[in-house]
């Protein structure tokens, strides 16, 4: 563990966040609770412990500083972000040990998954985290930001939240490789304003962020 968190803290300082000690730990365990987890519920092909560090925790740590920009951008109001198909609970969870202010719902529709996330929010005491049971396209709440980690195609994954996307909202798509092919086949209801580079320390692969929202004439 004590390697895992020099990693983690090494892969922090790069990404230039400041998390708390207390945050910290709970990276920890949320990772531990992930590999526990697995050993029954296969939540992830990943299973080395390093490795998880990196493709999941590191991957996932790399959104927080650009989504801490876009929401800058936001009304100041209570923020609510939607994680959909997010299996373990990537990069939901995350996000909510990060931003306790945020009130992060992780949605899938495979019941496992979405009981290990309800486990790590009662585990770690996370009040703003939330999971839910269910197709996104079913849900009638509205959500700030959308966010999806290899969910589906770009133009999928905007059709089946699209209803759960609140006025002034932004889809957040995080993506291997510039997913040219899937910009260009979006429906002209949707807007491609961004696409954000990212750079995951210990993980030499292309990762980036499209930022979506609907089209508007005005």
């Amino acid at each position: 563990m004590q390697t895992l968190e020099k990693a983690l803290r090494q892969g922090l300082a790069e990404l230039a966040l400041v998390l708390s000690d207390a945050q910290v730990a709970d990276l920890l365990a949320y990772l531990a609770l992930i590999e526990k987890w697995n050993k029954v519920y296969n939540l992830t092909a990943v299973r080395d412990p390093s490795e998880m560090l990196t493709h999941h925790l590191l991957d996932s740590l790399a959104v927080i500083a650009p989504l801490q920009r876009q929401l800058a951008r936001q009304v100041k109001e209570a923020m609510r972000l939607l994680d959909v198909g997010s299996g373990a609970g990537l990069p939901g969870v995350v996000i909510a040990i990060c931003h306790p202010e945020i009130t992060v719902s992780c949605v899938d529709a495979v019941a496992k998954k979405a009981a290990f996330v309800q486990q790590v929010a009662v585990a770690l005491q996370l009040p703003n985290l939330h999971s839910i049971h269910a197709r996104v396209e079913n849900l009638d709440d509205h959500y700030n930001v959308i966010s999806s980690r290899a969910f589906a195609s770009l133009t999928d994954f905007t059709s089946v939240s699209a209803q759960a996307l609140a006025p002034g909202g932004v889809w957040m798509a995080m993506k291997g490789k510039h997913p040219a092919d899937e910009i260009a086949a979006l429906p002209a209801s949707v807007t491609v304003f961004h696409v954000e580079p990212l750079a995951v320390p210990g993980l030499a692969a292309e990762r980036c962020i499209v930022w979506m929202r609907p089209f508007c004439l005005t």
